[in-house]
Parts: C-alpha cells; sequence; structure tokens
C-alpha cells in the first residue's frame, strides 16, 4: 500500500460519499447475513436460501435497465437520494416485523423484491455519479477500487456483528441497526457540493434510449466482452454464496457465528483484493488482473468446496474472496473508463442487469443442484465454471493481440495487407 492508494480522497464530495456508504454498507451485509440465517433457520432448504437471492435480485434484473435510462436522463443525486430514503424505509418495515415477532418466508421474500427494485434505480445513478464526485478524472479508477475496498470492508465487518448480534442480542437488533445505517448515507449527500444540474434535451423516449444503449454496447466489443463474462460469472459461480449458511450449520456443524466468520473472511479476502487493485500503478493491464484473478477465484472455491477442516477451509474462503473481487471492481473499471459519459448510466444498467440480474437465477440454479448432487460437489462445479472464464479472457485477450498486430502490420507495409486478409 503506498500514497497513490488513496489519491481519490482528494476530492471532497468522494471523501463524504465514502463514510457515508461504509457505516450504511455495513448495515447492509448484516441484514443480509440475518435473512439468510433466519430463512435457513425457518426452512432447512438450500432451494429457499436460492429464492430468497431470487427475490432480492432479479427485480434489478427487470428494471435495471430503465433505471439506467432514468440516470441518464434525470439529476442523478436526486435518484440516489430518493433510492437511500427508499432502502431505509425497506429496511424500517423489515425490522418492525421481525421485533414484532409474527413474520412469515413470504414476508421476507416480498420487503426482498422491494428492495431488488430500488436498486436497480440505485446502482446506475451511484455508479455513475462516482464519476462527478471526482475532480481530477485520473483518479477515477483509483476511486472505484476504494469503492470495492469499502463494500468488502463492510462484508468482512458487517457479517461478523451480525453473527454476533444474532446469537447474543437476537435478529430484530440486527435489522433496527441496518435501518438507522441508512442515515449516514442520507446525510453525506445532502453535504456535497456537486456542480449545477443542467437539464438536457432528450429527442427520443425511453425505449429508444434503450435500444440506442444496445447499438453502442454492439459497437464496442471490449465493453460488451467484459458484460458478458460478468454475466456468466453471476450465473454460474457468483451463488455460491447461498451455499454457506449449509457449510457453517450442517457441515461444519456451527451457529450463527460460524456462518458470520466464513462470510467476513471472503470479505477479507475480497478488501484485500480490492486494496491491491487500489494500488495498482496507472495503465497497468487490468484485463490480464481480470483473467487471472478468475483463475485465482476458481481455485479458491475448489479448493474449499470438499475441505472438512475448518481453519483450513477459511484460508481457501479468503482466496475465493480475493480472485471474486476483480469481477466486480476491474469490470466496474473498464466500463467506467471506456464509455462515453452520455451513454454511461444505460451502459452501467448493463453491467448491474449481469451482475445483479444473473445471480437471482443462477441463486435457483445453484440450489436446485445442490439438493441433486449434494453442495459440496456444487461448490466445485462453480470453481471449474470460473475456471474457465478465466480462460476465455485469456483467450479474448489473445485474440486482441493478435488483430492489433495486423492492423499495425496493414498500416506499416500497406502492400502485404490483401495477404494478411486472405
Amino acid at each position: 500500500m503506498n500514497i497513490t492508494t488513496f489519491n481519490a480522497f482528494k476530492s471532497r464530495n468522494y471523501r463524504l460519499y465514502f463514510i457515508g456508504q461504509s457505516v450504511s454498507l455495513i448495515g447492509t451485509w448484516m441484514q443480509k447475513t440475518a435473512v439468510s440465517w433466519v430463512i435457513y433457520s425457518l426452512t432447512h432448504s438450500t432451494f429457499m436460501l436460492g429464492l430468497t437471492l431470487f427475490a432480492s435480485q432479479f427485480p434489478s434484473f427487470v428494471f435495471s435497465l430503465i433505471g439506467g435510462v432514468v440516470s441518464d436522463r434525470y439529476n442523478r443525486f436526486r435518484v440516489l437520494l430518493t433510492t437511500q430514503i427508499a432502502s431505509m424505509v425497506q429496511a424500517s418495515i423489515l425490522a418492525i416485523i421481525i421485533l414484532l415477532g409474527h413474520y412469515a418466508v413470504w414476508e421476507i421474500l416480498a420487503l426482498s423484491v422491494m428492495l431488488g427494485v430500488i436498486n436497480a434505480f440505485d446502482v446506475p445513478a451511484r455508479q455513475s455519479l462516482v464519476y462527478e464526485m471526482i475532480d481530477d478524472k485520473k483518479y477515477l479508477p483509483n476511486a472505484l477500487a476504494l469503492n470495492s475496498s469499502m463494500v468488502n470492508l463492510s462484508r468482512l465487518i458487517g457479517p461478523a456483528i451480525a453473527g454476533f448480534v444474532l446469537e447474543k442480542l437476537g435478529n430484530e437488533v440486527c435489522f433496527m441497526l441496518n435501518a438507522l445505517s441508512f442515515f449516514a448515507v442520507i446525510a453525506s449527500l445532502l453535504m456535497m457540493k456537486l456542480p449545477k444540474y443542467l437539464k438536457q434535451v432528450h429527442t427520443k423516449n425511453v425505449f429508444g434510449e434503450l435500444r440506442e444503449g444496445l447499438v453502442y454496447l454492439k459497437q464496442t466489443p471490449s465493453i460488451s466482452f467484459v458484460i458478458i463474462m460478468l454475466g456468466l460469472i453471476s450465473l454460474f459461480v457468483l451463488p455460491y454464496s447461498t451455499l454457506l449458511p449449509v457449510y457453517a450449520k450442517d457441515i461444519f456443524k456451527g451457529t450463527a457465528s460460524t456462518f458470520g466468520i466464513i462470510d467476513s473472511v471472503i470479505g477479507l479476502g475480497a478488501f484485500s483484493g480490492a486494496i491491491f487493485l487500489a494500488s495498482l500503478k496507472p495503465g497497468s493491464n487490468l484485463k490480464k488482473i481480470l483473467a487471472v484473478n478468475t483463475l485465482i477465484f476458481g481455485a479458491g472455491l475448489i479448493l474449499f468446496s470438499h475441505e472438512g477442516n475448518y481453519p483450513l477451509a477459511l484460508v481457501f474462503a479468503t482466496v475465493a474472496g480475493f480472485g471474486m473481487m476483480s469481477q466486480i471492481t476491474v469490470s466496474n473499471t473498464l466500463i467506467q473508463t471506456t464509455v462515453e459519459p452520455a451513454m454511461r448510466g444505460r451502459v452501467i444498467s448493463y453491467y448491474a442487469m449481469a451482475f445483479f440480474g444473473m445471480q437471482p437465477l443462477g441463486g435457483l440454479l445453484i440450489g436446485a443442484l445442490s439438493k441433486w448432487v449434494g453442495t459440496p460437489d456444487t461448490m466445485l462445479a462453480e470453481g471449474i465454471f470460473a475456471l474457465l472464464i478465466g480462460l476465455l479472457h485469456f483467450r479474448y485477450m489473445r485474440k486482441e493481440r493478435l488483430k492489433k498486430q495486423q492492423t499495425m502490420l496493414a498500416i506499416d507495409e500497406p502492400h502485404l495487407q490483401p495477404v494478411m486478409l486472405k
């Protein structure tokens, strides 16, 4: 770690955002951990864990494209402020029903759907607004990496606190703390001094702008490839998290604290990966880093899948978390640093659709598969698929490099161009 790791903090607005989001995200991870534990305690079903993930994230798949258009058409700051207030309302309702003690699985699923709809509008606005928070745009990759470090430090702290709170204080306290955490991010947004919003004239309707975003992706294969690979990872690999309560409760014969610790060490690995990315020098080959870390992600899952020794399993879970980090951060950075500003919201909505939209479908698939072949073999299969995705990244980079070499040769020696194209 060096001084350049924190260059984005030179921007006052980003510092405020980072502090507010850090507090809020700890609460968010506490709620995620608590929801998984409550659902599994009530049902003892891996399929229901997958269904819970589906309920919380599939609405993002359905509405994220509209959320991207909203982010491009309207004041992103106001959109983000609205979604954060709505998230606080959702968290408060969930806390109240848990506190009253008379709740059913369908009520938790319904509130998860509500959160998924909110996130469909929140993610494109929030990710796009980060660009506007940075005074010197050359620090944008650093800001995105720090943003991921914040998410994963929260993932490290949140589940650990949640495990303790669930065991010592009860479910209701965990949910109440998350509801209160939203005051921090809302306050930080209100304290920002952003450039005055200039309303733009839009000649196309919502569907016209959606189509325009899709055409842009087709014409920019370097971005569309990253989104497609992220979609495959989200569908077949990232839902491994739905199986973690099974490892905690049934395989390692543990408690809620055991689940919190497993989730936390994954967060530790991911946080380490984010700090590594934030410390990279400008101009680093992010595509190569993404490919290598995808292989690390797969290897970590494979080693964790059948490991019966709890301490050693935690080490492999940490390795998996380190590799997992690049899927989200590097993909986001490659998109944000190459996309046209006018298309940022819509392209990020496709990114959000690939990341959030595929996971719930994968959660159902992984939940059903684990009932058929067992949890360890399902985790093993996910690790193998991650290795295949990593190899696809290397293959794509090789094709890009050969294409670039052929283009340069054709420019340097025009008389050889017909031969090269034959």
